[in-house]
This record gives C-alpha cells, structure tokens and sequence, in this order.
C-alpha cells in the first residue's frame, strides 16, 4: 500500500481515480480549491506555494497525481490569467517541492499538446517534429512536460507524464467549457441549439477505462515514460453528435453544422499501445455504451423525464 496525494481530486477525472485507488488499497488524501469534509482532505491552491508546502511538511506521500489545472481550450482564452496561475506556476510548485521531498509524480498532460500535427500521435512524436500548439491551454500543458523535463535532468526527479485524450462519462457535470460529450449532452436534453464541426475526428475514453489504467500507474512505475490515455475507436463530431441525439430523443434540428472549429486539432489519431502493454489500458465500454450511460446520468442530475 502506498500514501498518494491527488491535487484536483474533486474534479471529474480525479473522483474516479481517488474512487479506484483507494478501492485498490492505498492510502489517498485529496486537496482541491474548495473546503471538503472528508478527512483525508486539504483544501489547497497548488498555484500558491505556501498552501501546498503546507501538506508536505504535514505528510510524507510516496506518489502525488498532479491533476490540479484550469482545464480546456476556451477556457484556457476566457480566464488566461487562472490557466498560467494553475498549470504554470501551481506545476512549478509541485516540482520544486518534488526535487525537495523525493516523491513520485504522475503530471497530468493533454492530447491538445500535439497541436497542429497530423499524423499517428505517437508519445515521442513531440522530440522529432516541430509541432505549434494552438491555444494557450494546450501551450501551458507543453510548458508544464518542458519543466518536468528541465526537473529531470537537473535533480533527477522521477515522473510520468500522461496525455489524456477526451475523457467523458458519468460525473462530468455541464459548463460551457467542458468536454463535447458533455456539452452536446447537456443542451440537447435542454433543447439549446448547438454547432457540431463536422471537419474534426477524435478518440474518446469513457471515465472508467481511464482511471483504471491511470491507478496502475503507481504499482509499476517507470520514471520518464509518457503515456497516451486512450481508446482505439476514431469517429468524427458528427457521430458523437448523432448519438447523443439518438439517446436523448432530441431532433437533429437542434444542431448547426460547421466545418473546422478555429484554431483547434482537426484530426486526433492517437498510438496507445504503451500504456496497454504497461498500465493494461482497455477499451470496455464503446463510444455508443459509453453516451447512452451518459444521457441517462445527466437526465437524472438535472431532474429531465
């Protein structure tokens, strides 16, 4: 068993994975932005150092889940400030008292790092080709992996790094910043108009298979790998759209299609095959399974018959 410290373990992936480690038998405590009653938790800012030095003066952890971030590409336009304090600054805290306390840290990333590369996103790709990534959300997760990195060769720290692509499923609840399936969920139920690109193709995971392979991370550890967190199904927007309209029974006449979002990855095929040879990362619940679980979840949070 091993003492784990999630920072963002309230938010929609960090839940489940808290759930699944602790299921698992370790020892989890949790520090997010908001006060918590549960008592293996720390109300805490990682982008302020004091507050998350704090913890670690408190309490040894062998392993910390960095998962702490604003989150998403518009979002990462509208509050820019709050997207450099977290990912930047709060990341560089969590290193700087990693080189100081020796922990293990499992950084959470993005598939929005690979930016405007169309080809295969295979984990090196990053090191052979110029890629740009394409908003600020996206050029904050690289900057956080380029400190990891500098970290790594400097103090000799040990950390994964892991690439999420499109996490969704139960637990996700609606803003305008969230995820497609979310978004697309949330107003059709609502019967509010929304847009689909149609030029744009993505692999989604739904929450379970990514916390599964993300909580065997810590029970076989290889410092410096970096891991895609994804599912092999590859559809266009269009698809996700039809079936969340298929599930919610909502008319096509809510949507408006569109080509490309501005500014934002067309196409992302993804290499997985690292973490299922290492985290046994598996797709057991299909992008239909996986939407239809969805509505019904959000049809019962937000009281609709």
């Amino acid at each position: 068993m091993s003492k784990i410290l999630v920072t963002g373990g309230l938010g929609v992936v960090g839940t489940e994975l808290v759930r699944e480690l602790r299921e698992r038998g370790h020892e989890v405590w949790v520090c997010d932005l908001m006060h918590n009653h549960h008592p293996q938790y720390i109300r805490c800012d990682i982008g302020e150092y004091r507050q998350l030095e704090r913890i670690f003066l408190e309490h040894t952890f062998d392993y910390v889940y960095n998962l702490a971030a604003e989150f998403g590409r518009w979002n990462g336009e509208d509050y820019y400030e709050k997207v450099w304090h977290s990912n930047g600054i709060g990341t560089k805290n969590v290193i700087r008292l990693q080189e100081k306390y020796r922990f293990r840290l499992i950084h959470f990333s993005s598939s929005e790092v690979y930016g405007d590369y169309d080809g295969i996103m295979y984990e090196d790709v990053l090191d052979k080709v110029p890629i740009k990534q394409m908003n600020d959300y996206a050029i904050s997760k690289w900057v956080n992996e380029l400190q990891i990195h500098n970290s790594q060769l400097m103090f000799e720290t040990e950390t994964v790094r892991v690439r999420l692509f499109n996490t969704y499923g139960p637990g996700e609840y609606y803003s305008p910043y969230r995820s497609v399936i979310c978004t697309f969920t949330y107003r059709a139920l609502h019967d509010i108009p929304f847009p689909v690109y149609t030029g744009h193709h993505r692999t989604n995971t739904y929450i379970t298979d990514c916390v599964n392979a993300l909580a065997t991370i810590c029970e076989n550890f290889k410092p410096g790998e970096v891991y895609n967190i994804a599912s092999t199904e590859y559809y266009d927007i269009k698809t996700l759209s039809d079936l969340v309209l298929k599930y919610s029974g909502k008319p096509e006449s809510l949507v408006t299609y569109k080509e490309h979002e501005p500014q934002t990855t067309i196409d992302k095929k993804v290499d997985n095959s690292k973490a299922v040879r290492d985290l046994g990362l598996k797709t057991t619940v299909s992008i239909e399974e996986g939407i239809r679980r969805n509505v019904e979840w959000m049809k019962k949070i937000y009281n609709i018959k």
